[in-house]
């Protein structure tokens, strides 16, 4: 009895392995599909902004440079064209390190976090016309680079779907660190999130066109999770990351659409 007891205890514990691998290699496939699917719509989104806007200056230095090359044959003055070559060469040599910054910031890796946060911060906020308010913790102490850039890319997105989605005015954003917890948070003023897209997210479904895939993969590699707040006043997204971090792709962190109730208790804990 005893026998066919163990005999039985080690072909279930097999079963549960068995099973558990299966579970951790769907698991890795649909998250090399994410990676791959948000690859593919950054990419879409550079070319986009290189052609509608480094594009469009580069079209307009080339017809200068015919209006020259023509009054030059023409021994006409050429002076006011020459100031209009120098003005959108120099406007496409600014577009391009504008987009080569905001793939990834030089101050990221040079000063850390804050830096690059308040440089961004303020280039959205002159760019898009929306009153941003940044309090940054004064702790200069650098984080893991992984968490540094993590936080970047979810202050980006944030900022992205605000500026398309909220129709907020103005936004917050306040970054706190403790001894074992950094913690990000994006509030609007705006429409709020459909609720139709936020019950998607509480069953866990693709939330695609807003992000927030992306952020949810970010913060399950690093243990941290999303919290997300949303009514007719407003969204606050929080990410929280532990500062003492073991990677675990497949652990149980995630995405949590917090209620009311939920959201102050996150607040007090932060």
């Amino acid at each position: 009895m005893w026998i066919l007891s163990a005999y039985l205890r080690s072909r279930l514990s097999r079963a549960q392995l068995e099973s558990l691998l299966v579970e951790r290699t769907l698991a890795l496939q649909k998250l090399s599909q994410k990676l791959l699917k948000l690859q593919d719509e950054e990419r879409r989104k550079i070319a986009r902004d290189l052609h509608d806007v480094t594009g469009q200056t580069l079209a307009a230095l080339k017809m200068a440079v015919a209006e020259l090359q023509r009054r030059l044959e023409w021994n006409l003055n050429t002076a006011s064209v020459l100031g209009d070559i120098d003005r959108l060469a120099e406007q496409a040599l600014q577009e391009i390190r504008t987009t080569s910054h905001l793939l990834h910031p030089p101050l990221l890796d040079e000063i850390g976090f804050r830096a690059a946060a308040e440089w961004y911060v303020q280039g959205f906020a002159k760019r898009s016309g929306i009153a941003a308010k940044l309090d940054l913790t004064k702790e200069d102490e650098r984080m893991p680079i992984e968490i540094e850039t993590a936080l970047f890319r979810i202050l980006q997105e944030s900022l992205t779907n605000v500026h398309r989605y909220s129709g907020s005015d103005e936004v917050s954003i306040s970054f706190q660190r403790e001894a074992e917890l950094a913690v990000l948070e994006v509030e609007d003023r705006g429409c709020g999130i459909p609720e139709d897209l936020l019950n998607r997210l509480r069953e866990g479904a693709p939330a695609g066109g807003v992000g927030l895939p992306g952020m949810h993969e970010r913060m399950q590699e690093l243990n941290g999770r999303l919290e997300i707040h949303s009514d007719a006043s407003g969204t606050s997204l929080r990410a929280i990351v532990p500062l003492r971090v073991e990677t675990d792709p497949g652990g149980d962190c995630g995405l949590l659409v917090a209620s009311e109730a939920a959201h102050s208790s996150a607040s007090e804990q932060a």
